[in-house]
């Protein structure tokens, strides 16, 4: 708790010195508005005045509001060199680790919980069913709140789910399709709305490209979101260039949301300077604003009280971390969130995907053939490096890339857990490995390309227009 004066204020990084000091500010500011009782007020200073010292005495500089120490995004991964650092943030993820990003670091550093077995079981009990092999395996692996909106659930009440996608292409990859999948999964066993951000404004400030541009990938992509099987009467897409003037119910959430959070705040939460355009700036506040019932009117008839699941990668939790604290500050409930692991590039889990790279990943409009040379010639593999070497050693299940995509996209536990053993044992060639995992996604991407076919201008129109779901609230 920031506020707890019993804290170990010497075991913490600076940067979470910062970010205490920047919570406990923020307390201060809000019992002051609240008209709060004076000995309250000056207890939180008081502890306030405590942080600020600590943080000076293990920096040796003064707090500044914005500008946090320089490892804001970075975990460190039990090394001291700058080079052996974790980058994290919505636009960045980078890693020196061969096995990727370290995902129990990451947790205590976002502050989030670990889905661990007992919410796991608890959900299979939810829902009558097993849960996803994304949940069994550990690629949905942290959460917020999750075990609230499974109170909400147990006792009949409403929930809705929301995700979205950055449309900066016009082709996805096999990556892009982790969080639909998983929240379609989700929307079927629940039986629950679903809306679907498309942030092409987003894409329109950060990279070069035109806004006609961005608009039109945006449609494409939710072509390709639709052919992971949503349903129309339960899901509604929208583009923020679209809905944002439609939709006064949105635009109002907005502007409360860019009332409640300073420039102070979202220089420190996303590294904005004094030289980003002001778009970049208030930017954060759209992506919040789906998070809360009352910008979808015609979906919940207007309650606000309706609370929000998101799915989505670690790297969008800084955008939800402010949407968690501004809630309450606006009469919203806070949204919960399921975050996923990374989803690595051909290349091994610690360098970059690019949608500029085509051989970074398997695009959805890759062809048997491609998909085939690109696993042969780029899949990182954990291998040794003489057939003789492998047999008596065995392969590094951690970092050859072929086991993460199966760990991914194989459904069938028994055959992926058979496979790793018979790697790690050197009894399974890398180029054996590789054939599986060809085999596995080749008919995957083909039945993707199948379906996506089907899904004509006019289905799209269907899934973003604003109308009422299939839901009574």
């Amino acid at each position: 708790m920031a506020g707890s004066p019993n804290c170990d204020l010497k075991s913490l990084s600076p940067l979470q010195l910062f970010e205490r000091v920047t919570e406990q500010g923020e307390k201060v500011r809000a019992l002051k508005a609240g008209k709060a009782p004076k000995d309250e007020i000056d207890a939180a200073v008081r502890m306030l005045l405590s942080l600020k010292l600590s943080y000076k005495t293990t920096t040796g500089q003064d707090y500044q509001a914005g500008l946090p120490p320089k490892d804001l995004v970075l975990i460190n991964n039990g090394t001291t060199k700058e080079e052996d650092e974790d980058l994290v943030d919505p636009w960045n993820v980078q890693t020196s680790n061969a096995k990727g990003v370290d995902y129990d670091k990451l947790i205590v550093r976002f502050g989030s919980s670990k889905i661990d077995t007992d919410l796991i079981n608890r959900i299979e009990r939810a829902i009558g069913q097993k849960p996803h092999h994304f949940l069994r395996r550990g690629i949905f692996f942290s959460h917020r709140d999750m075990d609230q909106v499974l109170d909400a659930y147990e006792n009949k009440k409403p929930f809705y789910l929301y995700t979205g996608r950055g449309p900066s292409s016009q082709a996805m990859h096999v990556g892009h399709l982790i969080p639909f999948m998983f929240t379609k999964w989700l929307q079927e066993v629940f039986d629950v709305p679903l809306v679907i951000q498309l942030t092409d404004d987003e894409k329109y400030l950060w990279k070069d490209m035109t806004i006609e541009k961005a608009y039109e990938y945006a449609r494409e992509n939710a072509k390709d979101i639709i052919a992971c099987g949503f349903d129309v009467n339960k899901t509604f897409i929208f583009s923020d260039l679209d809905y944002l003037g439609t939709s006064a119910g949105f635009y109002k959430n907005i502007v409360k949301v860019q009332k409640h959070v300073t420039f102070n705040q979202v220089k420190g939460i996303f590294g904005f300077t004094d030289s980003d355009c002001i778009g970049k700036i208030s930017f954060p506040a759209i992506q919040a604003a789906p998070s809360f019932s009352s910008s979808f009117p015609q979906i919940f008839n207007g309650k606000e009280n309706i609370q929000c699941l998101i799915p989505c990668a670690i790297d969008q939790d800084p955008y939800f971390r402010m949407t968690r604290d501004v809630a309450p500050r606006i009469g919203q409930p806070k949204p919960a969130l399921l975050h996923s692991v990374f989803f690595p590039a051909l290349q091994g889990a610690q360098t970059k995907m690019s949608a500029s790279d085509p051989n970074s990943s398997i695009f959805l409009t890759d062809t048997p053939k491609q998909i085939k040379t690109k696993i042969n010639k780029h899949a990182f593999s954990g291998g040794r490096d003489t057939i003789e070497e492998h047999r008596k050693y065995g392969g590094n299940c951690d970092v050859d890339v072929s086991v993460m995509y199966l760990t991914f996209f194989l459904e069938d536990d028994d055959r992926l857990e058979q496979l790793k053993q018979a790697y790690s044992s050197g009894e399974l060639l890398t180029g054996e490995l590789k054939k599986v995992l060809i085999e596995t996604m080749q008919p995957l991407v083909a039945a993707h390309q199948e379906r996506r076919k089907q899904v004509t201008d006019e289905i799209v129109k269907q899934f973003m227009t604003p109308r009422k779901l299939a839901f009574e609230f």
